[in-house]
């Protein structure tokens, strides 16, 4: 897989983010990777001035929806869920932008919920082709290979991290790439999307309103055209089917130190705490469990009826207790 650094580059024709400030301007190193036939972009957030000072890698797994990886307002930039300025004393920090969507987007341009549809107000079809589980784990795994060849990353450590559907991703490739060294699981579903979905409607459907009685009917439609990539709002076919695979079968032949931490009033909740009990049951050593009590699934505190208040921001104490964790792992 070749590659190549480039400069001063936001995203060349998409000309409604002419405007957009670089990777460069936020602070990033800009890379442009060749995977298969696309030119995957990557960004590196290194401590100023030990951008070549040796350190491990900390590759982070991009959530669900297609959101460019690097957003900022005025002088606030969202790439990482915690503070990037803790980890960069001990870590390089990757980033991997999303297929066919712009890297860098300024927050004043696309509003909530962040999501980018191009000119036509439709997902971009580059992005609904590649957008399931295979693609990003053995693109991600390239990228890894290739990055471990430089002389400023350390070779007896690697870690990964996920949150959401990046969990998925990133329990994948610890599973399958043997120079990870250590996971993070975050906000993911060990039984698969498809059941924190039914979850949530059960706690919201009715007599009248069946609404996960529904879902099963669209669920077998999913596994009729599972290898489909269509899609023009929400995931594809292929996207949903494939994230809604168990990785509890990564999980029994993990050797690695893993942590996993959630919000207790997460949909997914159930499911994380099965797998806390299976790893209490087989003896498996090597995974830690944190469950952040009262939270959702970015652990914002909710109220009797769901509701979650968003001026408690949970994630600056997950981000420490993730980086307690390592230190001592």
């Amino acid at each position: 897989m070749k590659k190549s650094i480039v400069l001063l580059v936001a995203f060349l024709g998409i000309c409604s983010f002419a405007q957009t400030k670089t990777a460069e301007e936020l602070g990033f190193e800009h890379r442009i990777f060749k995977y298969r036939e696309d030119q995957v972009d990557v960004v590196i957030k290194s401590k100023q001035g030990e951008e070549h000072t040796v350190k491990p890698l900390l590759f982070f797994c991009q959530g669900s929806t297609p959101e460019p990886v690097l957003k900022y307002y005025k002088d606030k930039i969202l790439a990482f869920p915690v503070d990037m300025e803790d980890y960069i004393e001990q870590y390089h920090l990757v980033f991997v932008g999303k297929p066919g969507i712009p890297l860098v987007v300024d927050l004043e341009e696309i509003g909530p919920p962040y999501s980018y549809m191009n000119t036509l107000d439709k997902i971009p079809t580059a992005y609904t082709e590649r957008n399931y589980l295979d693609y990003y784990v053995e693109r991600n795994i390239e990228i890894l290979k290739d990055l471990e060849k430089e002389d400023w990353v350390a070779k007896d450590r690697l870690i990964v991290v996920g949150h959401s559907e990046g969990s998925t991703i990133a329990a994948k490739m610890a599973a399958l790439y043997p120079k990870i060294t250590h996971l993070i699981y975050s906000g993911g579903n060990p039984m698969g999307r498809i059941l924190a979905i039914i979850s949530e409607l059960r706690y919201t459907e009715t007599q009248e309103n069946q609404e996960a009685e529904r879902l099963f009917d669209h669920w077998d439609w999913i596994v009729e055209n599972k290898d489909s990539t269509t899609d023009e709002r929400g995931d594809s076919p292929k996207a949903t089917y494939a994230f809604s695979q168990s990785s509890m079968s990564y999980f029994k032949e993990m050797k690695i130190p893993v942590l996993v931490t959630y919000g207790s009033k997460d949909w997914s909740a159930p499911f994380n705490d099965y797998l806390r009990v299976e790893a209490i049951k087989e003896g498996w050593k090597n995974f830690t469990f944190k469950a952040y009590v009262g939270t959702e699934h970015n652990f914002f505190p909710v109220d009797e009826k769901y509701i979650p208040d968003h001026s408690v921001r949970n994630w600056p104490k997950v981000g420490e207790d993730w980086l307690v964790w390592l230190n001592e792992n």
